[in-house]
Order: C-alpha cells, then sequence, then structure tokens
C-alpha cells in the first residue's frame, strides 16, 4: 500500500522546571539561581529561544508543504518563559511552516505563581490552548508528589484562564496517590470539574524507572484494585458531567478533545525541536518514517542543534507495534484503513493477530473501526505485545504449522 502523508503538528521542549518532581522520567531539569517573582527570569530565555528558532528553521523543509494543525509547548514548564518568549518561537513556526486556519497552539504551564507568566498575554502571543499541571487538589496529596504549587493557586489559575477567554483548558490530574482512597479521588474529580474546563487527563501515579521515586517508592500506595475502583468512579462522574472519553486517560466536552493528541494517536507526523525532543516523519517517495530526537543535554543542544538531530528509520517489521501502540489508546479505534495509508502495510499482514484478539475478547469491531475492549484497555500492555515483530513472527509460525497439520490429517483420511 502507498504511504499518505498525514497531518503534520509540532512539538516544541521547554527543558527547566523550578524542581524536579520524584515522579517525573521527562527530559527536565531544575533551573538554579535565587528565588525570583517569575521563573523566567532563571532559565536562558533568549539564548535557548535562539536555539528553538536554528532547529525549527532547518527542519522546517520536512513538511513536505503542509501547514501545522497544532502545537504543542511542552516541557518541563513552558510557562517559565515569557509571553515575548513565546511570541517569537510561534511567529517562526507561522513563518517557516505555516499555520492552518484552525490550528490548535497549547501551552503547558503549572499553577504556582513562580512558574507562569500572565495568560493574557500568552494568548496575545497566539496560544489559545492551556494544559495546567493540577494534579490533586489535596495539599498532603501535592506535598507527598513534590510539588510545589498549593490547590488554591490552581484554583486562582483557572480564574485567570477564563479571564484571558481561554476557555479551551486542560487540568492534569492523577490518582493512586500516597494514602488516597477511592473517595480522595473523586473529590479531587469534583473539585476540578467546579473549575469549568475543556479538557481532563487523569493518569495512575506510576513508578517510572531512573525517578525518585523508583528508587524510594512511597509509603502507603494504593493497591491495583483500589486504583481500579478510582477509574471507575471518576471515569463515571466526569462522564455525568457531559465529557466524553476519547482515549486512555483524557476525557473532553464537545468538540474540545484535543488536537494534538489525536494526531499522536492517529500516527499522523509532527516536527519535535527542543532539547531531548522527539519527532516522526512520513517519506513517500522513499516509503519511509523516520524517527527524529535531538541532543537531550539543554547547553549541548544549544551549542549545535541542527547538528545534533539523529535520523533512525522505523522498519517495516516494526510500524506494527509502534501503530497499535498510538491507537489502541482512542476509545472509538481506527479504521483499518488508516493503519494503510499511515503504515504502507496490508491489513492482511496483522488481521489474524487481530482476529485473535477479538476471539480473547480484547479486540472488537464496531462498524468498519478496530479497538480495544474494556478488557483489553484495561490489559493494554499485554494486547500491544502481540503486535512486536517477534510475536508476530511466532504466531504466523504457530499458524502455517497448524495449516500443515490440518493438509496431513485430511490426507490420511482420503480414500
Amino acid at each position: 500500500m502507498p504511504l499518505l502523508l498525514p497531518p503534520l503538528a509540532l512539538y516544541v521542549h521547554f527543558p527547566w522546571c523550578v524542581r524536579k518532581c520524584p515522579y517525573c522520567d521527562f527530559n527536565s531539569y531544575a533551573v538554579r539561581g535565587p528565588e525570583t517573582s517569575h521563573g523566567a527570569s532563571r532559565v536562558p530565555e533568549a539564548a535557548y529561544v535562539d536555539a528553538l528558532l536554528r532547529d525549527l528553521e532547518s527542519q522546517a523543509p520536512r513538511s513536505g508543504g503542509r501547514a501545522l494543525v497544532s502545537v504543542f509547548l511542552g516541557g518541563g514548564t513552558p510557562s517559565l518563559f515569557s509571553a515575548a518568549a513565546i511570541a517569537r518561537v510561534l511567529d517562526a513556526a507561522r513563518g517557516a511552516v505555516g499555520f492552518a486556519h484552525d490550528i490548535e497552539v497549547t501551552l503547558e504551564a503549572n499553577p504556582g505563581t513562580i512558574e507562569r507568566g500572565r495568560f493574557a498575554e500568552y494568548r496575545a502571543a497566539g496560544v489559545n490552548r492551556v494544559s495546567l499541571g493540577a494534579q490533586s487538589f489535596d495539599a498532603e496529596m501535592l506535598a507527598a508528589l513534590g510539588r510545589i504549587h498549593t490547590p488554591e493557586e490552581t484554583c486562582r489559575a483557572a480564574e485567570e484562564l477564563h479571564a484571558a477567554g481561554l476557555e479551551n483548558f486542560n487540568l492534569d490530574l492523577m490518582y493512586g496517590l500516597p494514602g488516597q482512597d477511592v473517595g480522595a479521588a473523586v473529590a479531587d474529580i469534583e473539585r476540578a470539574l467546579a473549575l469549568g474546563p475543556a479538557h481532563v487527563s487523569h493518569y495512575q501515579l506510576t513508578l517510572e524507572p531512573g525517578t525518585v521515586f523508583a528508587a524510594q517508592p512511597p509509603a502507603r500506595l494504593p493497591s491495583e484494585d483500589a486504583c481500579a475502583e478510582m477509574l471507575v468512579a471518576a471515569v463515571q462522574r466526569v462522564e455525568a458531567c457531559g465529557f466524553a472519553q476519547y482515549e486512555t486517560s483524557a476525557y473532553a466536552r464537545p468538540a474540545r478533545a484535543a488536537c494534538h493528541n489525536l494526531n499522536y494517536w492517529t500516527f499522523g507526523d509532527y516536527l519535535g525541536v527542543g532539547a531531548g525532543a522527539h519527532g516522526k516523519l512520513t517519506d513517500p517517495a522513499s516509503a519511509r518514517i523516520v524517527r527524529t530526537l535531538q541532543t537531550r543535554e539543554p547547553r549541548r543542544y544549544m551549542a549545535a542543534p541542527v547538528e545534533s538531530l539523529v535520523e533512525r528509520p522505523v522498519e517495516p517489521r516494526d510500524l506494527p507495534f509502534e501503530f497499535m501502540l498510538n491507537a489502541l489508546r482512542l476509545t472509538d479505534g481506527f479504521e483499518h484503513t488508516l493503519f494503510e495509508s499511515r503504515t504502507g502495510l496490508k491489513w492482511n499482514e496483522i488481521a489474524l493477530i487481530v482476529e485473535g484478539l477479538e476471539g480473547r475478547g480484547l479486540m472488537q469491531r464496531q462498524g468498519s473501526r478496530w479497538g480495544a475492549t474494556a478488557l483489553g484497555a484495561r490489559f493494554l500492555n499485554d494486547l500491544l505485545v502481540r503486535f512486536l515483530p517477534e510475536e508476530r513472527e511466532r504466531g504466523a509460525g504457530r499458524a502455517a504449522r497448524g495449516r500443515v497439520h490440518a493438509t496431513d490429517a485430511a490426507s490420511l483420511s482420503t480414500d
């Protein structure tokens, strides 16, 4: 099947935070220097933005003439940078690549006053969506997570977003926190919904390798069964308030699903600029999909951002797993034609695996769409393993042996 050019997005990474959270495995670094009223003065703002613009200019020719459907300014804490710095980045992206008329531009921000600028200024710079890292509305839970903002600061930040006309904002929440029970998890959801967000992201606390929590797990972590109860109760509450779940950890009001998220989960393309940023690009001419990766350490990135970009073609045998790793997050599933157009592979290369998973109750077909069942979504990692190259090859071998045995048995029973 021919590879078709999918939509194109842009991810821009800002690697600094006021403090590194003990659960975080992102490429982020604590800023150094005395506390100030605004964190932007403690990051190398001008030098880093200069590096971002060089990086963006060097990667712009890879766009294939496509305008950007979304921009995500992530981190770290991008709101440590001033609105003027954000405007420089967005103006450069608009000039180098181009913006779709309805482009979504998201800025990640933390609620604390030293971790964010003025939202009205960010809106004037071109931001039209904000993702606010609330995590919890319980002061003790926030302390256990190493967060430096208060529940009250989250409430004030939400008020400022509404006042700035940024009604399209997301609240990040975590559950499965130390000492948390179902009632406390639902209380967090209730307080979040009361702030009038358009979108809620709801993640279970996980102990990621290389983090402080992985080396020193916090005490009183809830059991998996308790976490499952928290999730069920939370889903019921957000859906009762008019939100629809559209992917594993995200819920949105009508027409407010994140365009940038959906581009990831439908195996779209994206340029990745900034220290440690990842990208994914389709080249129909060579029938290749390429992953890109920038240098992780910010000082090295600023020294030579253009030359440091690493490219890695994705082998065709790896494409089914990479596609499913994204697409199976979608609650509405995907068309099999999407698999073919985004990977260049034929559906029959994975049809037997999908049908086998359907027989086990892990995948289901709804009309012309395929997706994970509720059971499959709960055990998504186990489901995804079946699409790894080694597992597919073993499965094909078992199927071939089964066909040989069946043929032999038929010949023996014939007169």
